[in-house]
């Protein structure tokens, strides 16, 4: 009997040490940052900032991923592959707001945690959103970036992303919005160079063709900006065209240098990131993401979600020849 009780006992504290092994495995959660697509200078350093709340957090593992082209295709592909994987949270920045929930709800479906950032999904497939900064703010910032270099008006034209970008079209309307404002500026015309380097570089050029007598380039993108103050230099325009928008500034130092953008603006993506890990870590540990509720983004503070359950992490920031030097290691 003694030794049955001693096997019992035994199989009993196994069984106890299993099981705490399970649940220190389970407690490990891994949360899978879906970008645009690979290679992009903005979405590498959001990811510095996810390893970064995921080493703040303990438990935390990043999947970075993402298909090689801005498709949605190639997204529903990586989302299908996270699914299998039973990965605990997908935090996504779409390509294409609608394309992608099919395959989002899905995720849902299974116990999913998902959250879209950067650039949106649809309502029906996430459980909340989180932009860089306020809509309202990115487009008056974007149109104040070329006006202010323009104090007797003159034309502008926008080169974007994607025509289905979420973001880049909202951010396009808050600038119409705010038009009024600038009675001497005309928005010349709008083109979409699909976030690649050469199809931008392509369609800036067209943009100089078309209007001999344009004043300045706004491009809400960070490869677009990069591409079009490109295509200024190459086309001697340095000094008739000013781009400007939304970049990084390790790629945009050097058309600062040149004077190709007298300024541009952009948040700090690796903020973007680490705010995003927490918001998904929060709503994997049980936090509810209703309106008004107040959620944590760690050292960025909290996110209060609106009546959409989206949020604003905080507003975009300037720079030009005075900071550049400043950030251009940074990100």
């Amino acid at each position: 009997m003694k030794t049955l009780k001693t096997l019992v006992g035994g199989l009993t504290l196994g069984a106890a040490l299993l099981g705490s092994t399970a649940a220190m495995a389970q407690d490990d959660v891994r949360i899978a940052l879906v970008v645009k697509s690979l290679g992009n200078g903005f979405f590498e350093a959001a990811n510095r900032g996810a390893e970064e709340a995921a080493e703040e957090l303990g438990n935390v593992e990043i999947i970075y991923t993402g298909p090689t082209s801005t498709t949605a295709e190639g997204q529903i592909e990586v989302i299908n592959s996270l699914i299998a994987q039973r990965v605990d949270a997908i935090a996504i920045s779409a390509n294409d707001p609608d394309a992608v929930v099919p395959a989002l709800k899905k995720a849902m479906q299974r116990g999913i945690t998902v959250i879209s950032w950067d650039s949106g999904v649809a309502p029906e497939g996430r459980q909340m959103h989180l932009s860089p900064s306020s809509n309202e703010l990115i487009g008056q910032t974007i149109i104040k970036l070329a006006a202010d270099e323009l104090p007797e008006g003159g034309q502008v034209a926008v080169l974007s992303a994607t025509s289905t970008s979420t973001n880049q079209n909202i951010w396009i309307e808050e600038m119409n919005k705010v038009m009024d404002q600038y009675p001497d500026i005309e928005v010349v015309g709008t083109v979409y160079g699909d976030d690649l380097a050469d199809k931008s570089y392509r369609e800036t050029q067209g943009l100089m063709q078309t209007y001999p007598d344009l004043d300045a380039i706004i491009a809400p993108t960070s490869v677009g900006i990069v591409a079009a103050a490109q295509a200024v230099a190459d086309a001697g325009k340095v000094g008739e065209v000013n781009v400007t928008g939304l970049g990084l500034p390790s790629e945009m130092a050097g058309a600062i240098e040149s004077g190709a953008s007298k300024s541009f603006a952009i948040w700090n993506p690796v903020d973007l990131g680490y705010a995003t890990t927490m918001l998904a870590y929060d709503l994997v540990q049980g936090a509810e993401a209703a309106p008004g509720a107040e959620l944590n983004m760690g050292r960025m503070g909290t996110a209060t979600l609106d009546d959409n359950n989206e949020a604003a992490m905080s507003e975009p920031f300037k720079y030009d020849a005075s900071n550049i030097d400043e950030f251009k290691d940074v990100f």
